[in-house]
């Protein structure tokens, strides 16, 4: 096992503080002040499955949790429960919570050959399934943003845009709606239009 320091830490990230094993569901931003940097997380204790919120220094170092992988593909969404399945067809269920923000950035494949053929992994501890790892990179559609301005190509000024999973993210102002964009799944910050477009 390693160690890891504050930054390093993202969603799905499991790690040991205060002897809890816990596993990060949200990043909820940080806080500067005289004393440095405070991050502030949404934490799941992976064995009670009880969740709190942590604030934790820029500088921190944690014991890093070493969780199985297990690759996989999202079959459907019933409710707050997500199905997937791995390559021996076997199905496995999260819920929702379980996935934290990470449930913001999936959605099941509509056709054959469709833009969610991403590397999903289904992240054990212990024999327990308590969440999924992304890959960094995701492309998704808007679909609805406050139309785009034409010219506007700084990126410096942005806007809501909803996407095809529900989530909301900021986007530059030149995005609009049917745009398929990349996301950074570690912060959910907009990367680039796709190139596929």
């Amino acid at each position: 096992m390693g160690t890891i320091v504050t930054n390093e830490i993202k969603v799905g990230t499991a790690f040991m503080c205060e002897n809890e094993p816990l596993i990060v569901q949200k990043k909820l931003g940080q806080k500067g002040g005289r004393q440095g940097i405070t991050v502030n997380l949404r934490v799941k204790n992976i064995v009670t499955g009880s969740t709190k919120d942590l604030g934790v220094d820029a500088g921190d170092k944690f014991q890093e949790i070493e969780l199985e992988k297990k690759a996989v593909k999202l079959s459907y969404v019933d409710g707050d429960d997500y199905h997937f399945m791995d390559d021996n067809w076997e199905e496995v269920v999260l819920s929702k919570e379980d996935l934290g923000d990470n449930a913001g950035y999936i959605k099941p494949s509509e056709a054959e050959g469709d833009d969610d053929d991403y590397s999903l992994e289904i992240t054990y501890y212990e024999g327990k399934a308590v969440g999924i790892d992304l890959p960094i990179r995701i492309t998704r559609k808007i679909t609805y943003c406050e139309p785009g301005i034409k010219g506007d190509t700084s990126g410096k000024s942005s806007k809501p845009a909803t996407l095809d999973t529900g989530i909301e993210v900021m986007v530059p102002l030149f995005c609009s709606t049917d745009d398929r964009i990349v996301i950074d799944t570690r912060d959910g910050s907009f990367v680039e239009r796709a190139k596929d477009k």
